[in-house]
């Protein structure tokens, strides 16, 4: 049952990005780009006052450690796909542009539909029973474990106040911090079908970065020394 919200939760996530990035990009773009400076910012303050606390005071926050882990994972799960929108993941495509125009269309399909069977296989692998594959799991059975079973992180504890008003256990469930895992592969696939779809229609060459950023920043490497 947790799974089938989980599902829904993801298509409904999926379907209102869609709809506002056809009304307002230039909105979405500001969503994602704040979301990752927060993210990192949070993991600086963090990062800083703990080790101020420590070398300054002898203390320190126990679940420091733990809590700029999860935020890092939150924003590597979620940088994926706005690196797949704005293109800035690295690849190597040195044999693919010396390809003619309809071979290295094609090319640059496969590897935008690998993205999309890669992130679908890491939600659940389950569908490639159909083929004969052995397999089941995934991000989304994982999660529904993590949920079903309760359990909390190692450090990471709820404030006493929030623990006595809302009668929750004493430390944060392991299901909330790992809710990105299915969440964040489901909006890198979205992204990578995106992507598949301006490739075909010719908008856009690759879902990689191509050699054009290299060249834009030999172009331009003199002008500071202006």
């Amino acid at each position: 049952m947790a799974s089938l919200w989980l599902y829904a939760v993801m298509a409904l996530i999926i379907v209102l990005l869609f709809f506002w990035e056809r009304v307002r990009p230039d909105a979405v773009l500001r969503f994602e780009e704040n979301v990752l400076a927060v993210l990192l910012a949070l993991i600086t303050l963090v990062s800083f006052a703990q080790v101020i606390a420590r070398y300054g005071f002898n203390t320190g926050w126990g679940g420091a450690l733990e809590f700029t882990r999860v935020l890092f994972a939150w924003m590597i799960l979620f940088g994926m796909s706005y690196g797949i929108k704005i293109g800035s993941h690295l690849g190597v495509d040195v044999f693919i542009k010396m390809l003619p125009a309809r071979a290295f269309k094609a090319a640059a399909l496969f590897g935008a539909a690998c993205a999309v069977a890669y992130a679908v296989t890491l939600i659940s692998s389950t569908w490639l029973t159909f083929f004969g594959a052995e397999t089941k799991g995934g991000a989304v059975h994982y999660w529904s474990k993590m949920f079903q079973i309760g359990i909390g992180l190692d450090d990471l504890r709820y404030p006493v106040w929030i623990q006595e008003s809302f009668g929750l256990q004493e430390r944060v469930q392991r299901w909330i911090a790992y809710l990105i895992l299915p969440v964040g592969l489901a909006l890198f696939g979205f992204r990578s079908l995106q992507a598949m779809v301006l490739i075909w229609r010719g908008e856009r060459d690759m879902i990689i970065a191509s050699h054009e950023a290299e060249e834009l920043v030999a172009e331009n490497k003199d002008i500071l020394k202006d």
